[in-house]
């Protein structure tokens, strides 16, 4: 196995930073639009075979160093209870958010082989097909949880934060439920064989300091905290505010995104292994200026406990020169040539 990735995640000495990128399966490559065609998203999800299709074609394509199984963060709160559609041109939608405590008690911790089969027989497909590490990942407990109240993506977060607000112990069981399904699904993940595990917090970066260190973190860390056997990446987006909390979360290493300068993080979260974190919007961009931000992004990071990635998704829109050019000027680096 190329196993790169996993010694940066131990920052173990690397002749080049490995390289996947988030979302590297998925709208941007023309064979998955071919897959895609044949269902609706959420049955591709609970497809294993073809899961698996979709999670291998990136591989093929641009000979990344990484995979990552073809999912989606929000498959455990339908597992507890709520009614999910993917809407096209609108993205994920709860036609009954949870707004109340009613909302709430009404939910169910849910048996992740009994309820969330899918993605456990996705990796055991993979793991005989692949000759480089798969990552397993989940929605951190308040991510899902600003999902599972607003209904959607939203602009202001106004449900989310309300309950947090005006019930906090309606709201503190909403995350504790989520962060013992997180936990729970993530240490399957990792024992139907996935290499190691994300979690990713996407919208934790809109909470203020206080919020964050009393619902975000501590039920990262809850979660986190089940996992055995494998390295744990913990992704917030927007976590410029927080950086010298993240190792609190108890992970292994750090995602980062575009707008954390990682000379800084350097400074602020030592040599703990980090992930990051070009402009995912970059790669619209001009080769030369591709490359160039590429080897400033490495540079910064320096030789021990990086591992190239975006600082976010990969866009629908993203053109397939642009990864082409990241992903050989990355495979192009040797520390051992830096002066």
């Amino acid at each position: 196995m190329n196993d790169l990735l996993l010694r940066a995640l131990r920052s173990e000495p690397v002749e080049r930073p490995p390289i996947w990128m988030f979302r590297q399966a998925g709208r941007y490559l023309p064979e998955y639009h071919e897959v895609r065609s044949k269902s609706d998203f959420l049955g591709l999800c609970r497809d294993s075979d073809r899961a698996a299709e979709v999670t291998l074609q990136p591989l093929r394509r641009f000979n990344f160093d990484a995979s990552i199984v073809f999912n989606d963060i929000l498959v455990p709160p339908a597992a507890m209870g709520m009614d999910l559609e993917f809407v096209p041109g609108k993205g994920p939608v709860f036609d009954a958010p949870l707004r109340t405590r009613a909302d709430v008690d009404a939910l169910r911790v849910p048996s992740i082989e009994g309820d969330m089969p899918h993605v456990l027989e996705t990796i055991r497909v993979l793991v005989d097909q692949i000759d480089v590490p798969l990552f397993g990942f989940a929605g951190a407990p308040f991510t899902m949880a600003s999902y599972m109240c607003e209904g959607g993506g939203s602009k202001n977060f106004l449900h989310v934060k309300s309950m947090m607000w005006n019930d906090p112990e309606a709201f503190a069981k909403l995350m504790e439920m989520n962060a013992q399904t997180v936990g729970a699904y993530l240490q399957a993940q990792a024992e139907a064989g996935a290499s190691a595990v994300a979690l990713f917090d996407t919208w934790a970066g809109v909470l203020e300091r206080e919020d964050f260190e009393r619902w975000a973190l501590p039920y990262a860390r809850e979660a986190l905290e089940m996992v055995k056997g494998v390295p744990t990446v913990y992704f917030c987006r927007d976590s410029s505010p927080f950086l010298e909390l993240l190792p609190q979360t108890g992970a292994d290493a750090f995602g980062l995104d575009w707008r954390v300068d990682l000379s800084h993080a350097r400074e602020v979260l030592g040599d703990a292994p980090i992930m990051g974190n070009l402009d995912p919007v970059a790669l619209h961009g001009p080769t030369d200026m591709i490359r160039s931000r590429v080897r400033r992004i490495i540079r910064e990071a320096g030789p021990r406990g990086h591992i190239f990635n975006l600082g976010h998704g990969l866009l629908p829109t993203t053109p397939l020169e642009g990864v082409a050019a990241a992903v050989d000027e990355v495979k192009s680096w040797r520390w051992s040539e830096q002066g």
